[in-house]
């Protein structure tokens, strides 16, 4: 999708002074850290190795929720981060409380002096399919200050990619007709986690959220109707200020809508075969309200009281009352009950309605359900002949029930040009050594089969031409080589920020969320099922291997 005018405009703005990005309030600032960041930095600074070159890697080492892919998010928020890193007086003077009293003064200068002018940072692109030991971003410069950068950079990755992926994972379950709604601010850790939920949730899938302010920040596509506090707040003997409406044609005179309704309430009672005293009068004058703030987008809620009753027929009241003035009712949503078997009969009734009174659109107005809905009911609302539209999701999307951590770490794989590796009992926790690039390789169908992870020096596999590779096992471990020719493939890595200047832009949300439903499009259906999925491979190349091996033996001689 092509950026507006406007929207372009405010990025270039960002990128002359980020101090005047909105968002600002909102990013990670430089003491979003970890205190033994700090104490690292001092003691590299006192051994002299403060500028030496070094890169890390920050990736995760199995997939969540069990599922056999990810998603890659936050990177727009690390750029952001990484522009405007710097350490102000107040934030030194904090320090240098908190550190030992006889720190060398030259230290907090040092400090003092940082940005990201030395920083190079490659990422995989935001929304992309992430894989487990592949780096989301490889992150180079001066030794002390790409350490200060681990825990603010995994803050920023771990739980934006984590929501990502959950919420493409309800994504695949609901299929693409389902229209999804992320509601759920008021569940979120914080206002920061509700914002890089709806955000995230977003580039992941869902249509648009509730979160007015990822809307104004982000440009998420926010969506809301009403409350059951707004229904029972009207009792019924209340007096619309004005109660009058023009026909949405602007011809002819204004009509009392109240007056309508009532006129239409008899009629669709006896259609429904109910007793005109039986649908609520409170309900039935907050959607008159409702419909003169809103006449072209009127929407109800009917389970206030009772669906089959009340609120359906009042709605219907209302809905007819305004087709009379040539408007059209867009939706109702339900919040309790057996949302599958409600929303099927509320259908049966708009098709009912619309032959019997000749309004043939009615058939069609969207039904939305919310309720505590998770994997399991989602996959019951998404079956074939459910006759929902809209299905808004809270808690399940925002928190990530099934795992609450990605847990992405930030390793260290190379300093002064030597590759470093970590070596430990835990084979899971042992890391992957040097600057490394890596390749996606995909099947002559075009569906991703591979990521070959090779040192940064080896040059490029090449399409059609056969590669011996060493795939990793769940722990990390390279298994026994295979074989295989790629009938394509792509680096995965691309250059985001160099030396302090953004060197590639950062699609929008709306671009990277259509670069995560393409790319999803691709991977097998093996890959995509949510339940037992076929692993995806991960491997090294033989020179990545043979290093691995070297090094492992070294540290068997020298211990």
């Amino acid at each position: 999708m092509e950026r507006s005018q406007s929207e372009r405009e405010r990025e270039r703005e960002r990128e002359r002074d980020p101090e005047r990005d909105p968002e600002a309030e909102a990013a990670a600032r430089a003491l979003l850290t970890d205190l033994y960041q700090i104490t690292m930095a001092l003691a590299y600074w006192r051994a002299g190795r403060a500028r030496e070159p070094a890169e890390f890697e920050l990736f995760f080492r199995r997939c969540p929720f069990g599922s056999s892919f990810a998603l890659a998010a936050g990177l727009r928020d690390c750029m952001r981060f990484l522009r405007t890193f710097r350490l102000g007086p107040a934030d030194v003077k904090y320090l240098a409380s908190v550190l030992p009293p006889g720190t060398d003064p030259a230290f907090f200068e040092h400090l003092q002096g940082l940005d990201c002018s030395g920083v190079t940072v490659r990422a995989q692109p935001e929304g992309s399919l992430a894989f487990a030991h592949v780096p989301l971003l490889c992150v180079s410069g001066p030794l002390l200050l790409v350490q200060l950068l681990e825990t603010p950079l995994l803050c920023l990755i771990n739980y934006a990619s984590l929501v990502a992926t959950n919420a493409a994972r309800l994504r695949l379950i609901a299929g693409p007709e389902k229209r999804l709604l992320e509601m759920g601010l008021r569940r979120a850790q914080g206002p920061d986690g509700g914002l890089t939920a709806s955000t995230y949730s977003y580039l992941g899938g869902f249509d648009s959220s509730s979160n007015v302010l990822a809307g104004q920040l982000r440009g998420v596509p926010v969506a809301g109707t009403l409350a059951h506090s707004f229904v029972t707040s009207f009792s019924g003997s209340e007096q619309p200020q004005v109660p009058m409406l023009t026909p949405a044609s602007g011809q002819g005179p204004p009509r009392n809508l109240s007056i309508l309704t009532e006129s239409w309430l008899g009629r669709v009672c006896e259609c429904l075969g109910l007793r005109a005293e039986e649908p609520h009068p409170g309900e039935r004058a907050a959607f008159v309200a409702y419909a003169l703030a809103f006449p072209q987008a009127f929407q109800g809620l009917l389970d206030s009281y009772s669906v089959m009753r009340s609120g359906l027929p009042n709605f219907l009241a209302v809905a007819l009352a305004l087709a009379e003035l040539g408007y059209r009712a867009v939706g109702v949503r339900l919040d309790s009950g057996d949302l599958l078997q409600q929303a099927q009969e509320i259908r049966s009734v708009f098709r009912n309605c619309a032959s019997h009174f000749q309004v043939p659109w009615l058939e069609a107005v969207s039904i939305a359900v919310s309720n505590n809905i998770d994997e399991k009911v989602l996959t019951r609302l998404a079956q074939k002949g459910s006759e929902v539209n809209l299905i808004g999701i809270g808690t399940s999307v925002v928190t990530c029930p099934l795992q609450p951590s990605l847990g992405c770490v930030y390793k260290l794989v190379s300093v002064r040009g030597q590759p470093c590796r970590k070596l430990t009992e835990d084979s899971e926790k042992q890391t992957l050594p040097g600057s490394k690039v890596a390749y996606r390789l995909y099947s002559p169908e075009g569906a991703p089969v591979l990521d070959l992870l090779q040192l940064e020096e080896e040059p490029p596999p090449q399409a059609g031409q056969q590669l011996r590779v060493w795939p990793l096992d769940v722990s990390g471990g390279a298994c026994r080589s295979l074989t295989l020719t790629p009938a394509s493939l792509e680096p995965l890595h691309r250059v985001y920020f160099h030396l302090g200047q953004m060197c590639e832009p950062i699609p929008s949300l709306a671009e990277s969320r259509a670069l995560a439903q393409k790319s999803l499009s691709y991977l097998s259906s093996s890959h995509k099922r949510l339940e037992n999925p076929e692993p995806y491979q991960v491997a090294l190349s033989e020179k990545l291997h043979a290093l691995q091996e070297s090094l492992a033996q070294s540290n068997q001689e020298g211990s």
